[in-house]
């Protein structure tokens, strides 16, 4: 067979129709630039939940919530737990960023390169130790809220799964 032959027979396949089993929208989630302060890559979810319409007078309409709730709850849980991430790294970052142009500032003109590194140093160190309970605050209340949201999104897809079975 020469290699014609079969480049027509892999066009001929090619050009057949095949009957997809599931087909499913293609979505993708953007990820921003980092935040100058935060540091942190804003995520814009491409399933996020829909805003209320504007024309729903009462604020518990249940007219805004289309679909299964927990899924909704969900996607809020979601972006909530983004937004806690980036309130803490802002107020931490910022914080840290003044509180060492504090420490630059009380140092004496006089003092060498060699010297400032030491003392940041010892700022850093120090730093650390201050904001060790805050940290371990913020990781543990984190790790809680990530630990709900994987539960819940598990949930959802396995309600998802079990549907499609016919369940």
């Amino acid at each position: 067979m020469s290699s014609s032959t079969i480049l027509r027979a892999t066009k001929a396949s090619t050009s057949k129709s095949t009957r997809a089993f599931h087909i499913s929208a293609v979505r993708r989630d953007l990820v921003g630039p980092p935040d100058p302060i935060s540091n942190l890559r804003p995520v814009v979810y491409d399933d996020a939940p829909p805003l209320p319409p504007t024309e729903v007078r009462h604020p518990y309409s249940l007219r805004e919530f289309r679909g299964d709730t927990r899924e909704y709850q969900w996607k809020i849980q979601r972006q909530e737990l983004d937004a806690f991430n980036h309130a803490f790294w802002t107020d931490s970052n910022t914080r840290f960023t003044a509180a060492k142009q504090a420490f630059l500032s009380s140092l004496p003109e006089s003092c060498t390169e060699e010297d400032k590194e030491h003392a940041l140093s010892d700022f850093y160190k120090s730093w650390l130790v201050q904001e060790e309970p805050r940290q371990k605050e913020y990781t543990a209340n984190w790790q809680r809220r990530n630990r709900m949201n994987v539960l819940l999104g598990a949930r959802l897809q396995y309600q998802k799964f079990m549907a499609r079975l016919g369940f």
